[in-house]
C-alpha cells in the first residue's frame, strides 16, 4: 500500500475546506449563472413517459421498518421483468421531482449539497416490460426516460465494463450513476468533490429501500473499468464520468 497515497486521501475526506478555501472565488460567487440541473435531450430523441407518482396503483405497500431491516445486497435475479410501474417508482425515488413550484428551487427525494444534485442517472435496460434493451437516462424534470440508444446484445457489454462480474448482466436493470462536477463546483469549488460522493451515496439508501418496498433486490457495485463504463454511457469521461452502479432485479 502506498502510504503517501493514503493520507493524501485521507485528508481529502476530512480536511474543513473552510480553513484552507476561500469561497468568494466560486464561480457562483462570481455571478456566473448556476448550469442546469438535467442535461439537455438530442433534437428528435425518443422519450418515454412514466408512471406518475400519483399514479402509481399496483405497488405493493411496504413500511419502512421493514424495508430498513430487510434491507441488504443482492446478486440473484429471476428472469421475472420490472414492469414499467415499478421502474418508475424506483427512478422517482432515487432521482424524482416531489416539489416544484413556479421558479423557485426543485426538491428532490434525495438530499443534496446545496440543492445542485451532480448526478445523472442511466439505465442498461435489459428486461423490463414495454422497453426494448438499450441504454437510457432519466429526465427527472419531466419524469421521462430518453433512448440513447437500442442494442439487443446490452448484457454482453454491461459484463467486460464491470471487470467480469456476470452476475450484472442477469439483472432487470442497471441503474449508472454519472457525476456532472461542474454542477456541484459552481457553488463549492474544490469541495465539491467529497459532498458528490456523499450524494451518491444518498441516492443509492434511496435505492435500496425502494427495492425492498416492491420484491425487488439490489446491489451497489464500484468496481469497474472506468474507461469502459464511460464509453458504454458514451460520456467524455472528464466533464461527466460513471462514479457508482447497481444493477436492480426481482426476487425469486
Amino acid at each position: 500500500m502506498q502510504q503517501q497515497s493514503i493520507e493524501q486521501n485521507r485528508c481529502f475526506l476530512k480536511d474543513n475546506l473552510r480553513k484552507t478555501f476561500d469561497f468568494s472565488t466560486t464561480d457562483q460567487s462570481a455571478g456566473v449563472p448556476p448550469p442546469p440541473i438535467e442535461k439537455e435531450c438530442s433534437a428528435g430523441a425518443e422519450r418515454i413517459d412514466l408512471i406518475r407518482p400519483n399514479k402509481f396503483r399496483a405497488l405493493p405497500r411496504v413500511d419502512l421498518l421493514s424495508a430498513m431491516a430487510n434491507r441488504q445486497s443482492r446478486r440473484k435475479f429471476s428472469k421475472t421483468p420490472l414492469t414499467l410501474e415499478e421502474l418508475s417508482f424506483l427512478l422517482w425515488a432515487t432521482q424524482g421531482v416531489r416539489k416544484q413550484s413556479g421558479t423557485g428551487p426543485v426538491r428532490r427525494t434525495v438530499p443534496s449539497a446545496g440543492n445542485r444534485h451532480a448526478l445523472e442517472t442511466y439505465l442498461c435496460v435489459l428486461n423490463v416490460e414495454g422497453l426494448a434493451k438499450g441504454l437510457y437516462r432519466y429526465l427527472p424534470l419531466e419524469h421521462q426516460l430518453v433512448a440513447e440508444y437500442k442494442d439487443e446484445g446490452a448484457a454482453k457489454k454491461i459484463g467486460p465494463a464491470t471487470l467480469g462480474q456476470n452476475w450484472i448482466s442477469s439483472a432487470a436493470a442497471v441503474f449508472i450513476w454519472a457525476a456532472i462536477p461542474y454542477r456541484m463546483e459552481w457553488r463549492y469549488g474544490p469541495a465539491a468533490h467529497r459532498v458528490i460522493l456523499i450524494d451518491a451515496g444518498h441516492v443509492c439508501q434511496n435505492l435500496y429501500l425502494a427495492c425492498e418496498a416492491i420484491g425487488a433486490g439490489t446491489c451497489a457495485v464500484a468496481a469497474y473499468d472506468q474507461e469502459l463504463m464511460d464509453q458504454l454511457l458514451g460520456v467524455d469521461g472528464k466533464d461527466e464520468f460513471v462514479i457508482y452502479l447497481a444493477p436492480v432485479g426481482k426476487m425469486g
